[in-house]
């Protein structure tokens, strides 16, 4: 873990392409974004709006709810003022955290504020998320360990999905990831 240390090399960052595979579902939060109100205040709301922009409400979304939460607090961030960059590791199944990331932190592809790397996290990581504060500069990074993988797809499997946001919620963060603060700032600023 010590090359993970930054876990993110300054050259690759800069190689970070936007989000490809989820910008439909940016397109839906746009959409969206006209008829709802920007940020879900309950359980209930939070799983709506992963049902209707990504089509289901997983574990993953969660995940990506709780972080992108817990950034926004921590950063004492505004509405669209974080950039998000997603390293997902090389066992993960899909990038379904970023829309969870996406919804909680209002970083979206389309203004270039949500990518995800090129690169991959290491093996026993399932996926690094660097949040940043446009405002501050400060810049929080968060690594999820690969072992957590089993609980969220056995999440997925038995539980229905107001469960899997409660159960997502009632976890111990040491048990979902650790958090850090990057000393060296990322490169990767040039959004809208």
């Amino acid at each position: 873990m010590k090359a993970i240390a930054l876990a993110v090399s300054l050259p690759r960052l800069r190689r970070v392409r936007a989000l490809g595979r989820v910008g439909f579902a940016a397109a839906g939060l746009i959409f969206l974004g006209a008829v709802l109100p920007a940020m879900a205040e309950t359980p209930e709301q939070w799983v709506s709006l992963g049902e209707r922009i990504h089509g289901a409400f997983g574990s993953y979304i969660a995940l990506g709810i709780r972080i992108g939460q817990d950034a926004s607090e921590r950063l004492q961030a505004k509405p669209r003022d974080l950039e998000v960059v997603l390293i997902q590791g090389p066992n993960s199944p899909c990038p379904c955290l970023a829309d969870g990331l996406m919804l909680s932190t209002y970083a979206t592809p389309g203004r270039g504020t949500l990518r995800i790397a090129d690169e991959k996290a290491t093996a026993d990581q399932l996926a690094i998320v660097v949040v940043r504060s446009k405002e501050s500069g400060e810049t929080l990074r968060y690594i999820v360990p690969d072992a957590l993988r089993t609980k969220l797809d056995e999440w997925n499997r038995k539980l229905q999905p107001i469960a899997r946001y409660h159960a997502m919620f009632e976890q111990p963060e040491a048990g979902l990831f650790t958090r850090g603060v990057l000393e060296v700032q990322p490169e990767w600023s040039n959004a809208h």
